[in-house]
């Protein structure tokens, strides 16, 4: 590794700083919809907590890029941490008062939280020179798999902390935060350009219109969408299936997993292969997983198909985010970030509110078939730049 021991330090915090906000997902992820399904009148909307976490991450995206970019990442980071805070503390109150509507709007604060974190990587990416981008993102998000190992573990133990259910694994979600703000605050991070520049960034229309811009978010959007609907959906299934709350929190936990470890080496693989050869494998690997979690609704057949959907994220999100970073000159990379995140939250919001319905209304088949379509978008994307990129090469 090339990284000077300033780049390590950075990307060991950033990485650490990961693995707590990743901490808090997963354990949102266990149990906002079983939380929302207890207490919503209507049991479609059972998912809706998961949706408005989402909404918190999209409509706050560009709002905290617009931050850092005045007043810098870390200020950013710790503000983000407090929101998050603020919003366990309301989905706990929530729960303990029976207020399915005032669980919402804690995970929305939570998910203003998850915006401001999602910047991590490109904090990473800022920090080492070109060739390393790639590396310094997918060691930080590796420190993910950290959340893959708590959070199931904290989801557990809390359930049944307080009286009422889950109300104390929210509170949890205090402590993960106010650790994060800690590490947050020993990061020394280089000033964003668009600080110190004066060159007129170019209008996003303009940067939007770029083949690899359209590619890039493609790949990470739906990526991420089909990722969040079939993970948001999988607690409900196998429930529905009759296997027992541990068994969904083991799923959970290995799906994770399988989101992160992989970081260890897909900037390396990028490197070597090329990110557009990435990008097409992680669509591969996501087809793999419908054609396994259509074959049964076993616990095995879960924790398979959820084991490969994490993979197909991580190649497909690695691989968005390094893209990304080649349609941006570096004054006008703040503003591009945050657009980027909020259509990849955006997306994921659709995704969350489809799967309670789907899944309540017409099965865990129909939610996989639901997912086919997007994974072959991304994936004639991908092919078609590829194509192109080889063309300019030949």
């Amino acid at each position: 590794m090339s990284f000077t021991p300033d780049h390590r330090r950075t990307v060991f915090l950033l990485a650490l700083c990961q693995g707590l906000l990743l901490t808090n997902t997963v354990i949102l992820m266990a149990v906002n919809a079983l939380t929302g399904f207890m207490l919503a009148d209507m049991k479609m909307l059972a998912t809706l907590p998961s949706m408005t976490y989402v909404i918190g991450s999209a409509v706050s995206a560009m709002p905290a890029s617009a931050f850092m970019r005045k007043r810098g990442r870390k200020l950013g980071f710790l503000s983000g941490a407090a929101l998050g805070i603020a919003g366990a503390l309301i989905c706990a109150a929530s729960v303990m008062a029976k207020s399915f509507w005032g669980v919402c709007l804690g995970t929305f604060f939570v998910g203003c939280y998850n915006a401001t974190g999602g910047f991590y990587r490109f904090a990473a990416a800022d920090a080492v020179s070109g060739p390393d981008k790639a590396r310094a993102i997918s060691l930080v998000l590796a420190g993910g798999i950290v959340g893959g190992l708590i959070g199931p573990e904290s989801s557990k133990l809390t359930k049944d902390w307080l009286d009422v259910t889950y109300a104390g694994t929210y509170l949890s979600l205090v402590a993960f935060a106010i650790v994060a703000m800690a590490l947050q605050s020993r990061l020394q991070l280089p000033p964003l350009a668009s600080d110190t520049s004066d060159k007129p960034a170019r209008p996003l229309a303009e940067i939007a219109r770029q083949p690899k811009f359209i590619v890039a978010v493609l790949s990470a959007a739906l990526g991420y969408g089909v990722m969040n609907l079939l993970m948001v959906a999988t607690p409900l299934a196998m429930n529905f299936c009759g296997h027992p709350f541990k068994e969904g929190v083991f799923v959970l936990e290995w799906h994770v997993v399988g989101m992160f470890a992989p970081s260890f080496f897909t900037g390396s693989l990028i490197k070597r292969f090329g990110v557009m050869q990435i990008i097409i494998a992680g669509t591969l690997i996501n087809f793999l997983t419908i054609g396994i979690a259509l074959s049964g609704v076993t616990v095995a057949h879960f924790w398979f198909a959820l084991v490969t959907l994490g993979i197909g994220w991580n190649f497909m999100f690695i691989g968005g985010t390094t893209l990304l970073t080649e349609t941006y000159e570096p004054h006008e990379k703040s503003r591009v970030q945050g657009f980027n995140d909020m259509l990849i939250f955006a997306t994921m919001a659709v995704s969350s509110s489809s799967a309670g319905v789907l899944v309540n209304a017409k099965g865990w088949e129909t939610v996989n078939y639901t997912a086919l379509p997007f994974i072959a978008i991304a994936l004639a994307a991908a092919l078609w730049l590829a194509s192109r990129r080889q063309r300019a090469a030949g």
